[in-house]
């Protein structure tokens, strides 16, 4: 008997038996038939725009940059939220970043602002040169740096990569009730100064 021929049987034989196994009338009740209805936490027709499958609306807040509102942040050194309104400053690009010209050091805080802090003025992710067919990242930390900038980092223009408006909607409230290590933790980031190099020696 040829390799084709028993594998035909064997093909055979595992169809059928999936096909008894997914047999809705059963009784051992295995197989029975799962609705989409019953699949994820809407309980509705995905296929229809009804009100009662569409999700709630989105409020964003209104208030105006500079107004003085703040929302704690989620845990200690969590990426501060945006507490005023967006509208005309979205999408941001490398070459229109409304965001920095409140938020550059020396500027903010004289608009009440909070200033980007200095690990957003910092190369982290500088190029690496093969010596000798080895890539120095990896194999001489001794030949790469991380440099500090005087002007925000190419790698961090994407604001909203990190912080993002907040809705207030009926939606699940979030219950988790933060730990900070500082009395200013809801406020203040520790991830700057000293405690941002702590244990980096590759500063050029």
């Amino acid at each position: 008997m040829s390799k084709i021929t028993i594998g035909l049987i064997a093909a055979t034989l595992l169809f059928v038996g999936c096909n008894n196994n997914a047999n809705p009338s059963s009784n051992s009740g295995v197989g029975a038939t799962v609705t989409e209805e019953s699949l994820g936490l809407r309980k509705t027709d995905l296929y229809s725009e009804k009100s009662e499958t569409q999700g709630d609306a989105t409020h964003y807040s209104k208030s105006a940059a500079g107004s003085g509102y703040k929302i704690k942040r989620a845990f200690q050194d969590a990426p501060p939220m945006i507490p005023h309104d967006v509208e005309g400053m979205l999408p941001i690009t490398i070459n229109n970043n409304q965001c920095t010209g409140c938020h550059v050091p020396g500027v903010a805080e004289s608009l009440g602002a909070l200033p980007f802090p200095k690990s957003h003025m910092t190369n982290f992710r500088p190029k690496s040169i093969a010596i000798s067919g080895a890539n120095t990242s990896s194999a001489n930390l001794k030949d790469i740096s991380i440099k500090e900038l005087s002007s925000l980092s190419g790698a961090r223009f994407n604001c909203t990569q990190c912080h993002a408006p907040q809705s207030d909607s009926p939606a699940p409230k979030n219950t988790f009730e933060a730990a900070y290590v500082r009395e200013d933790g809801a406020s203040k980031s520790t991830w700057s100064g000293a405690k941002l190099m702590e244990g980096i020696d590759t500063i050029k």
